[in-house]
């Protein structure tokens, strides 16, 4: 059984950072790419970065470049976000799922964890 559970979020000023990591079990996690996903009440779910399976190419939405850096680390399977210079905008439950292949961002929802909320305010 694929199982992704994501550590515990926080509450963090605007500038401030927050790292989130996911650990993983239940199938071959260095043999698929793996995404962060976040969902907000009102905005729904949003696609935020990818990392390929060997860790060499990651890919992110335009509002979130420069500022998260996602990485791996395939000998302990887990997964790491790196959240800097964060926004009230980025405010949202964050989520750690498995793609379906070893590249791009095209992510199979039903692998999802139960997410971490991530709240930004002063």
């Amino acid at each position: 059984e694929v199982q992704l559970v994501e550590s515990v979020g926080g509450l963090v000023q605007p500038g401030g950072s927050l790292t989130l990591s996911c650990a993983t079990s239940g199938y071959g996690f260095r043999n698929y790419a793996i995404s962060w996903l976040r969902q907000t009440p009102g905005e729904g779910r949003e696609w935020v970065p990818s990392i390929s399976a060997r860790g060499v190419v990651t890919r992110y939405v335009d509002s979130v470049k420069g500022r998260f850096t996602i990485s791996r680390d395939n000998a302990d399977n887990t997964l790491t976000l790196q959240m800097d210079s964060l926004r009230t905008e980025d405010t949202a439950r964050y989520y750690c799922v498995k793609n379906v292949g070893v590249s791009g961002t095209n992510y199979d929802s039903t692998t999802k964890g139960q997410g971490t909320q991530v709240t930004v305010s002063s």
